[in-house]
């Protein structure tokens, strides 16, 4: 199993920077922060992840201010190189703001800030993010956003569903979709076509630990080192 060194962005506003550092130093990798404004990631990067938070206070949009910030031309580059990308709810929005993954997010459909630990079904295990999973396996795996509303075109959602895109749908214990956002089919997570960016709202790095009721997030981490 290799080691990974991960660099974990970090804007004005971010909150989860420490907890997914924890998550990864657990699971035995070598994390660093990276600033905003640092215009290079470090040589050595395995993996990049964009954590939750409200960067720059989900002015105008969620996600829209970070995408601009110095930071993101080297994280656009190193996709465009192959690099894996993981965003993780705030880090999801600026993803897509990004262009970095095809959609959007909008305001959840019933306006209110969603809290809880929530039940996702795998939908796609041929990539490096889930590859530890089973095909229709259910997770559970806390949510916490008020932006996590998935909307993209019907043609591009279907390329997406040729492709393998779709990689988690929110979902009953029974595995049986449920609405909980208002997400265009119950989409949680995606990937790109190339399959090294991954963005989902879900919080993997709160379910390390069975102390916090879930130890799902594991196995949804661990797929990067082993891929």
């Amino acid at each position: 199993m290799k080691t990974l060194k991960v660099s974990i962005l970090r804007f004005p506003g971010t909150n989860c920077e420490f907890d997914t550092v924890y998550a990864f130093r657990r699971l035995g990798h070598e994390t660093r922060l990276v600033w905003h404004k640092e215009e290079l990631l470090p040589a050595d990067t395995d993996l990049v992840v964009v954590p939750g938070g409200f960067s720059y206070g989900d002015y105008l949009r969620a996600g829209s201010i970070a995408r601009f910030s110095p930071v993101m031309k080297a994280v656009q580059a190193y996709a465009e190189n192959g690099g894996r990308v993981l965003g993780i709810c705030n880090g999801f929005q600026i993803l897509t703001e990004a262009h970095l993954l095809p959609g959007a997010l909008k305001r959840n459909d019933n306006l209110h800030f969603i809290s809880r630990i929530q039940h996702l079904r795998v939908e796609n295990t041929d990539n490096a993010f889930l590859n530890r999973c089973e095909k229709g396996e259910v997770l559970r795996v806390p949510i916490a956003h008020a932006d996590g509303n998935y909307f993209v075109d019907d043609e591009t959602l279907d390329d997406m569903e040729k492709n393998g895109q779709i990689l988690l749908r929110y979902c009953d214990e029974n595995g049986e979709p449920t609405v909980v956002n208002g997400s265009v089919r119950q989409i949680a997570g995606i990937c790109n076509k190339s399959k090294n960016v991954f963005g989902l709202m879900p919080h993997p790095e709160r379910a390390i630990e069975s102390i916090l009721g879930s130890e799902d997030g594991v196995k949804m981490l661990e797929g990067l080192h082993y891929a």
